[in-house]
């Protein structure tokens, strides 16, 4: 049994990593907003690393880029302490001459507790002993439970107007399992592109 038990918890585990995703929780659109696609975005992401930030910033605005933004990291023109306030950020966000900013802040990462029963089959019992006993060609299943923990990253972003400072596009998503900044960042923004897409932040695809 504990052999199956181990077994088991590596098929949970399986099933967890193939399920890794991102998914929007929640969103938000002004309805009421006219400015049309952004010509230039900055993109600010804001997790407590330096590092991925910056990887973050560079992925997202790379995915903009080739989807017909012009747009630049916040690391280049942001400096950390122009985001301690609101005067200087809206300075030196108004100084690059972009008309739209994305804001990404991680909320937080939770760890979970995943209880599953795995069904696994018995010892054999011979060629027809499975057809007259509890399963067929084989001694039956056990159900075995398994314990696994995995993690829920939580994000929010929030995407607003320039020249009106206004929020024009919010939503908040959450990614099971997340490895890298580097590995999630690009699906990531592509998942957001394509709803501010949607909404007519940016411009439709092939232009």
């Amino acid at each position: 049994m504990p052999a199956l038990r181990c077994f088991a918890a590596i098929l949970v585990a399986a099933m967890l990593a193939a399920c890794q995703t991102t998914s929007i929780q929640s969103a938000w659109f002004d309805a009421s907003y006219k400015g049309g696609p952004f010509r230039k975005v900055v993109v600010i992401a804001s997790d407590g690393t330096t590092a991925d930030s910056r990887v973050f910033e560079d992925i997202f605005v790379q995915k903009l880029v080739a989807a017909g933004v012009q747009a630049v990291p916040g690391y280049t023109t942001v400096p950390a302490e122009a985001r301690r306030s609101e005067a200087p950020f809206a300075a030196a966000v108004q100084a690059t001459g972009a008309d739209g900013v994305i804001l990404v802040r991680l909320l937080r990462v939770d760890t979970r507790t995943q209880v599953s029963t795995v069904m696994l089959p018995g010892p054999m019992m011979g060629p027809w002993g499975g057809f007259y006993g509890p399963g067929f060609y084989g001694g039956g299943f056990y159900a075995v439970p398994s314990v696994s923990q995995y993690q829920v990253a939580s994000v929010e972003i929030n995407v607003y107007s320039v020249p009106t400072r206004a929020l024009v596009w919010a939503a908040t998503t959450q990614t099971v399992d997340p490895t890298t900044v580097a590995k999630e960042a690009p699906g990531y923004a592509d998942m957001i592109i394509a709803q501010l897409r949607a909404r007519g932040l940016v411009p439709p695809a092939g232009k």
